[in-house]
Parts: C-alpha cells; sequence; structure tokens
C-alpha cells in the first residue's frame, strides 16, 4: 500500500522515465526493487529466482513504460508484469522437476519425499496451492492490493478475484486443519 506522498512520487518519476531521464529510473528501480523481489520470492522460494525475476521485469518496464497510458496505473501495471515473469519461471521450474522426478524415480524407485515437519503449518499449506493461488494471497495480503488492483495485476475481473480468494481461504483452512492432524 502507497501513502499518497509516496504515489505522487512514483507517478513523477514514471514522467521523468518516459522523457529519457535515467536517474528517475533508478529512483524508481530503488521505490519498488524490493516489493518485487519479495513477491517473486514468495511464489518460487528462490532468492535467485525472484533477483532474476525482478531484472526480467525491469527489462521489460523499460521498453513498454512509454506506452503506459495512466502513471497513476504504475504499480499495476508493474506488477502485472512482474506477475507474468513469475508465472513463466514457476511454469518452467514445474516441468524442470517433472523431469527430475521421473528420472530420480526411475533410477531410485523406492526413495521417500523430503519431510517438511519444521515448516510453518501455514507455509506448508500455502506451498501446496497452485502458482495462481499462491499470486492471490501474497497480492493481497502481503502487496495490501485491493481486489480491483489485484484484477488488473492478473487480468480477471474484480468479483472473480473476490470468489477465488474466499476460496483460497477456505482451502487453506482445510490444508492447515490436514496438516495440524497428520
Amino acid at each position: 500500500m502507497q501513502t499518497r506522498r509516496k504515489q505522487l512520487e512514483n507517478e513523477l518519476l514514471v514522467l521523468r522515465c518516459c522523457q529519457g531521464d535515467s536517474v528517475a529510473f533508478s529512483q524508481l528501480v530503488a521505490n519498488w526493487q524490493e516489493r518485487l523481489w519479495q513477491y517473486a520470492y514468495r511464489l518460487t522460494l528462490s532468492d535467485a529466482a525472484a533477483y532474476d525475476i525482478a531484472q526480467e521485469t525491469w527489462c521489460a518496464a523499460v521498453v513498454g513504460l512509454r506506452k503506459l497510458k495512466d502513471v497513476d496505473a504504475f504499480p499495476s501495471w508493474l506488477f502485472g508484469i512482474h506477475h507474468r515473469k513469475c508465472v513463466d519461471w514457476i511454469r518452467k521450474e514445474q516441468r524442470r522437476i517433472r523431469k527430475t522426478r521421473a528420472l530420480s524415480e526411475r533410477a531410485n524407485p523406492n526413495s521417500d519425499p523430503p519431510n517438511n515437519e519444521e515448516q510453518d503449518l501455514l507455509e506448508v499449506a500455502i506451498r501446496k496451492l497452485p502458482a495462481d493461488r499462491k499470486a492471490l494471497i501474497a497480492l493481497r495480503y502481503k502487496e495490501g492490493f485491493s481486489a480491483e488492483q489485484i484484477a488488473e495485476v492478473l487480468g480477471i475481473p474484480a468479483g472473480t478475484v473476490k470468489s477465488r480468494l474466499q476460496r483460497t481461504i477456505d482451502k487453506l483452512r482445510t490444508l492447515v486443519e490436514q496438516e495440524s492432524h497428520e
């Protein structure tokens, strides 16, 4: 969530960036880099991936910034790019994991999956969610975005965001209960 002053500062920086001001772009990166990294980390659980995704987001932002019609929409626009970069990375990683698992199972068919007992129940439950649901939770509760802003980021109606959030929260409750009884 942004204060009005911070919002105005970012809007001014965006306008200056559109005019080619590299100092303004550096300041914009400084203002948003940590939030982008944190969001990517929440979805990927990888420091290196979060850093790489944030860098890819900034590269895409540089190219598309001049096309941004409404500077007030910058946070949603930036997180929209970032979210898509995260989803791309997650898809690639899931393919890599499936291939690795398949090879591992062929080589060692009787091995047990790793034990995650030391992790917090909620974190374990969140990790079990599909990537799109992790994104909803991260955007709403970590980034503080409204349903309308999340809708802009994900490109879906606000009503869909609200219903998916509610179903995701219900699913988390069920998963936490299951984990606590195991």
